[in-house]
Parts: C-alpha cells; sequence; structure tokens
C-alpha cells in the first residue's frame, strides 16, 4: 500500500516573466483527484517550448499567457511531459487503475458546439508535471507497457505528439521531407516519425549536432544556414515540416514541388514571415498548422512505443530544484533531444 504525504515538492510558476517566477517547494499540498481522475505519482517530465512560453506569456498579449483561452489561474506547476505511475484515484474510476503505468495525454480535447477543436493542455490549464504528484483525468491517462524508464518516457507525450500531429495533418508517406529544428524535442521526434512512414529524410541541424542527428534516422543533414535552394533545388521536396518559420520560410516554400505541403508548428525563429502568394497558387500548395490533435495521436504514440517503431533521446536529466537550470540549458539549444525533470532526484 502507498502512502500518499500530505505535501509534496513541486515548482510554482507565480507569474508571468523570467526565470525568478518560478519557485520550487517542498511544501505543497498534494493533489487529491476529483470526479474522474487519478493521482499520479510522477517518475518523469520533460522541457518544452511551451513551459517557456507560457512562463513569459508568449502565446498572448503578455496578460493571458494561455494557449488562446481563459487567462490562466496562478500560482500554476507547469509541466506538459506526465509519465508516471496510478496511485490515487476518485470514485468511479475503476480501483484496477492503481498501479498502472501510464502517459499523460498533453493536448485534451474539450469540444464544444461552439467550438469543435477546443482542448485544454496539461501544465497549462490545469497544474502539470513539474511536481511529485499530479491528477489527470482518468480518459487521458493512457497506461503503457515499455522496458523504458520513466525518464525516458517523460520525454515524449509534448514533443512526439506534436510532430505526430503535423505529419498526419500533411498527410505524409513514403515521400522526401525537409525538417526543420531538427536537433530539437520535436524536431527528433519528426525525424523519427518521419522514417517509420518511410520517408527520405533532410534534416535542417547545427553542424555541431548533425552526427546525432543522423543516427536518429535522417538520410541527410543540412547545416541550418545553409542555401536550401542551392543545396536542394527548387521544386524538389514533398513536404516541409516547420519548428522554425522566421527568415528560412520563404526558402521552404521555394524548395517545395508543385502540389507540395507545409506544416508548422512552431515559429522558435520568428512568427513573422514573407509569403509571395503567387508561390502559393502557382504552385498548387497547401499550408498547415497543427495545434489540436485527434485523440489518435496520442494512442498511435503508445503504439508506437510498445512496439519500438521509436526511441527516447534524453539529453540530460535534472532535479526540480534545479528548474531554472534545466529551463536554461533548454533556451540555449545546445543540446540534442530533450531534458527531462526527475522529480525523484533531491535537491
Amino acid at each position: 500500500m502507498i502512502t500518499i504525504p500530505d505535501v509534496m515538492a513541486a515548482v510554482l510558476l507565480n507569474g508571468y516573466g523570467d526565470y525568478d517566477m518560478l519557485e520550487y517547494r517542498t511544501d505543497v499540498p498534494t493533489p487529491k483527484p476529483g470526479p474522474g481522475e487519478v493521482l499520479i505519482r510522477v517518475g518523469g517530465a520533460g522541457i518544452n517550448n511551451t513551459d517557456i512560453n507560457t512562463r513569459i506569456a508568449w502565446y498572448s498579449d503578455g496578460e493571458a499567457g494561455s494557449w488562446g483561452g481563459p487567462p490562466l489561474k496562478l500560482p500554476l506547476i507547469q509541466g506538459a511531459d506526465v509519465c508516471g505511475e496510478i496511485v490515487g484515484l476518485a470514485q468511479g474510476v475503476p480501483i484496477s487503475r492503481i498501479g498502472e503505468r501510464v502517459l499523460v495525454r498533453t493536448m485534451q480535447p474539450r469540444p464544444t458546439d461552439a467550438d469543435p477543436k477546443a482542448f485544454v493542455v496539461i501544465g497549462s490549464e490545469y497544474n502539470g508535471g513539474y511536481a511529485q504528484y499530479v491528477t489527470a483525468p482518468s480518459q487521458d491517462a493512457l497506461a503503457i507497457k515499455s522496458d523504458w524508464t520513466d525518464l525516458e518516457l517523460g520525454s515524449i507525450p509534448c514533443a512526439y505528439s506534436t510532430a505526430e500531429g503535423i505529419i498526419d495533418r500533411t498527410e505524409l508517406g513514403a515521400e522526401r521531407v525537409i525538417i526543420t529544428g531538427a536537433s530539437g524535442g520535436v524536431g527528433t521526434a519528426a525525424v523519427q516519425l518521419a522514417k517509420r512512414r518511410g520517408a527520405y529524410v533532410i534534416a535542417i541541424s547545427g553542424e555541431a549536432k548533425a552526427a546525432e542527428v543522423q543516427s536518429l534516422g535522417a538520410d541527410e543533414v543540412l547545416d541550418r544556414n545553409a542555401d536550401l535552394t542551392k543545396a536542394l533545388g527548387k521544386n524538389s521536396i514533398d513536404v516541409a515540416v516547420d519548428v522554425v518559420a522566421g527568415a528560412g520560410f520563404e526558402s521552404l516554400i521555394d524548395v517545395l514541388r508543385p502540389g507540395g505541403r507545409y506544416g508548422t508548428v512552431g515559429a522558435i525563429g520568428g512568427p513573422l514571415v514573407t509569403l509571395d502568394v503567387r508561390s502559393l497558387y502557382l504552385k498548387d500548395l497547401s499550408l498547415f498548422g497543427a495545434t489540436y490533435q485527434d485523440p489518435a495521436i496520442f494512442e498511435n504514440l503508445v503504439g508506437y512505443i510498445e512496439r519500438d517503431e521509436i526511441r527516447p533521446f534524453v539529453s540530460k536529466t535534472y532535479g526540480l530544484s534545479e528548474v531554472v537550470q534545466a529551463q536554461q540549458a533548454f533556451v540555449a539549444k545546445k543540446f540534442v533531444g530533450k531534458l527531462v525533470l526527475d522529480p525523484l532526484k533531491g535537491p
């Protein structure tokens, strides 16, 4: 029988701004599962762009800070990635779920008549994985059977579901795909997920990270400063999966073939781009953005893991008390793959 403590260690986001808005505490009340919820002892929680963007209110006008819904309720426990063990549950949830190892769905659909693509995000609209314990809706805590560690599994939910979401939207098959930001969490996920669909993958990465990106399955790795048109030729790519945007956007449009598809799930290089609309219609291009995820996206990911069709790439782990160092390392982008918080690691 597991004894649930009254208080736990967690990281609170107390406001929008710099790293001083993050507060590590060991006296945070342990949450109690509400109707239809389970209590999870967290074993691993990855760091993601959304954690940074929420903290600095990048998604909004500087006041709301959410993914587009109502203002967040602060203080907030961030963390869009959760892997752990179910140790408690509310009435109505099958007792057989106790002891299950689970991954929590990051994007949780909550459709309404007015907005059929409405959703909530764990670690944004409600408390997430930067803690020793977290509650989540039972239907969004998916059981998983894998020999990966909790820290490895904790690197998956946000980045891999984001990558799979846009790959699914663009209907990528055994085609030529170019993936920007290929050394980051979403990028490394996209490389693997594209390869499992039989694609020929051209990855864009810094030169120092090229070998590691290629080890994930990329067929070619081009430097992020390369002239794509010169290196690949115009009209040579079927699909572009872009997490960078910014100044490189025009080059991606240039190398897409007639009838090609461009998909984006991020804008770490800058959200404002220049588009020559003549290229859009004369080449019959399709442009896709993806945030909302059909429930099947996450369910498919669990299957990929259980069948060993993808693998984790954890660069470094940190304790909860080291969250500032972890986010600083994340922003510096000197690693390949994912950084993960370990709630079991002491101060």
